[in-house]
């Protein structure tokens, strides 16, 4: 089952590059999309993933070691999780 969602973190692109950097070039397994915009606050995510299994094999394999360190260099201390709004989705039409 897709699982998609949104949240929003007080990070700068900056910070979201050293992330990235920090995770390689290896596309993660399961992912469809990810899409990240600027807002007031710092950087919304948008993730499609194909299934919430993918998602959290992927956050605690690859994506907290990352974030624990680039993001408490950046901010001087690691943040609380943000709030996750799940999506219901309907349709992904992703090119390519």
């Amino acid at each position: 089952m897709t699982y998609a969602f949104t949240f929003e973190v007080p990070i700068d692109p900056a910070t979201y590059a050293r992330i990235k950097e920090g995770l390689g070039p290896d596309k993660p397994r399961g992912l469809v999309a990810h899409l990240v915009h600027r807002t007031p606050g710092g950087l919304r995510y948008t993730d499609v993933w194909e299934s919430e299994a993918d998602w959290k094999r992927f956050v605690e394999e690859r994506l907290h070691p990352v974030v624990d360190q680039v993001v408490t260099a950046a901010l001087g201390f690691r943040p609380p999780e943000p709030a996750v709004e799940q999506l219901e989705m309907v349709d992904a039409w992703i090119g390519g």
